[in-house]
């Protein structure tokens, strides 16, 4: 399927698409449950957080579970917004399902990485990870691929800047993160970074975003371009036969 491109920047709230709808309303009612008793927390936590060696121990389904279980409404609220945000999109150029696929795919994904990181990286060490963060960097990863040019307007600095570049800029600055640290500052890198590998894998083997011949096809006829305008405007500075003219 063809990507999109945006010619110009418009300022406008996107409306909720229906299966970011559904993530979003879901997500919300289980922080809700999370918060309504303190038990039940506790309870909730202990059954369907990511804990890597209860993954190793069979309990796979924590892979998945971990995205709907957040810290606090600001981790739940810029998540959530996030999905909203970018969700719309990917969903409006790949459709409902897929944007599911998508969704679990990375979050999933971003779980694999994460419990392999600490395993490798911190064995012995008890940790657990929470929140659709893995999932959402997935989605912005197929924002990237899908419509790489079309501009997006930032918050923090108030900015606009093309979606490829965003999402290169993340990338960048997960990975250098995984190497100063990893998740010594709280935050799971690694499965940002997962989730951003997995959703590309995702949507490549699905066929969608650009192909890497079309890429060369756009390259080759940049630099001819580049070389005929060098062509006409050296021609266009050479003296005519006689000579200058006044």
């Amino acid at each position: 399927m063809a990507y999109r491109d945006t010619p110009a920047y418009t300022f406008s709230v996107p409306g909720f698409t229906r299966a970011v709808k559904v993530l979003i309303i879901a997500t919300s009612a289980v922080f809700v449950l999370q918060y309504v008793d303190t038990s039940l927390n506790l309870q909730l936590m202990r059954m369907f957080a990511l804990v890597p060696g209860w993954v190793v121990r069979g309990e796979i389904w924590r892979l998945a579970s971990y995205l709907f279980l957040h810290e606090s409404l600001s981790h739940l609220f810029w998540n959530m917004f996030a999905l909203w945000m970018f969700g719309v999109w990917v969903e409006e150029g790949i459709g409902s399902t897929r944007l599911y696929q998508l969704y679990f795919v990375a979050g999933i994904g971003g779980g694999v990485v994460d419990v392999a990181a600490h395993l490798l990286l911190q064995p012995g060490t008890s940790s657990y990870t929470i929140g659709a963060s893995g999932a959402i960097y997935g989605v912005l990863l197929a924002v990237g691929m899908l419509f790489p040019d079309r501009p997006v307007f930032l918050l923090l600095p108030p900015v606009t800047i093309k979606a490829k570049w965003l999402v290169l800029g993340y990338g960048a600055l997960e990975f250098l993160f995984t190497l100063h640290g990893g998740g010594a500052d709280g935050v799971a890198h690694f499965a940002h970074l997962g989730g951003m590998f997995f959703a590309f894998v995702y949507l490549k083997a699905s066929g969608h975003g650009p192909r890497l011949g079309d890429s060369l096809s756009r390259w080759r006829r940049r630099r001819m371009q580049k070389k005929f305008d060098v062509y006409m405007n050296t021609r266009d500075r050479r003296p005519p036969p006689g000579g200058w003219r006044h």
